[in-house]
Order: C-alpha cells, then structure tokens, then sequence
C-alpha cells in the first residue's frame, strides 16, 4: 500500500519558488537584450548619444555601441547612476513631448538636439553623466561593452593595444 502525498505537488512548488526568486531580485523588468534598460529607455539612450557622437563620414556612437557599454555598465559599475538614468530619459522624453508631441526617439535631428540643449541646460547632471558616459563608450576599450570592432581607435589610428599584463618584455628576437 501506497502512501498518498499530502500538501503541495512538487511542479507547484518550484513555480512558487522561482516566483519568489524572481520578485526579490526586483521582478523581471528586463526585455530583449537588455540587461537593465527596457526597450524604449535603450532607444532613447541610443538616439541621444547618436547626437553626441554622430555618424557621418566616420562612424559616431551608434556604431560603437555606446548604448550596450552604458546598460551593461548601469548592471555593474554605474549601478549608483540607474535611477539618474531612469529619470533623466523620462526627462528627455518629457521635453520632447512638451517641444512636438512626440517621444525623443521619434522627433527630426534638429528638434533632438533642441531637446539636448534643455536638458544641459536645466538637467545639467544628468547631460553631463551621459555625454561622459557616451564619450567612455565610444573611446573605450571594447571589453567593457563599448567601442564595437574598436571604431574610435581606429578612426584616431591606434594599433590594437595589447591587454594588460600580457606585453613582451624586450625584443624576444634579440635573446
């Protein structure tokens, strides 16, 4: 004779379980590829540093992938800067729909750097954050998520440095 299992069946537990996980890590915010932006906050993220840092005849910021250094930086090392970040694209979103109705992402190039303006001049921290920000991404090294196929530095003519640590010391030719 069998016993018969009393209380709650195992699938259901691990579903509360991983429910549980899921909300105290702060719920499952997080879409696409992003690890901390939604969606709209990255293409706004883009669309801004794409003005400070245009494309032309020589690739700008969204060629470097300035956005995916900035959210993979907000999930590590700028994790102090995501509520500056989180307001200060709404803010910019805010001034865009006070300017044409329309969120950043949508407006002409002329009306983006319009919005930019206002905020440097009445969000001065967070313009600041994110042009420093898109300026390290751009010109960083690419292993922090920035710099894709090391445009700037080429753009500038720098050969690919070697990592840290792993130079030779002397002509090894020479002995």
């Amino acid at each position: 004779m069998t016993a018969k299992r009393a209380g709650v069946p195992r699938r259901t537990l691990l579903a509360i379980g991983v429910s549980a996980a899921a909300a105290s890590c702060g719920g499952l915010k997080r879409s696409g590829a992003w690890r901390f932006f939604t969606d709209g906050e990255a293409r706004t993220t883009e669309a801004i540093t794409a003005q400070l840092i245009p494309s032309g005849p020589l690739p700008g910021a969204r060629e470097a992938g300035v956005v995916n250094y900035i959210d993979t930086q907000l999930s590590r090392r700028f994790r102090k800067h995501q509520q500056a970040y989180r307001a200060g694209l709404a803010n910019a979103d805010e001034e865009s729909r006070k300017l044409a109705n329309k969120p950043f992402t949508e407006l002409s190039s002329d009306q983006q750097i319009a919005v930019l303006n206002t905020l440097e001049e009445n969000a001065k921290p967070f313009f600041q954050l994110i042009l420093t920000h898109t300026r390290q991404g751009f010109y960083g090294d690419p292993r922090h998520g920035g710099n894709r196929n090391r445009v700037s530095w080429k753009m500038v003519g720098l050969p690919f440095p070697q990592v840290r640590g792993r130079e030779q010391y002397g002509d090894p030719d020479k002995g």
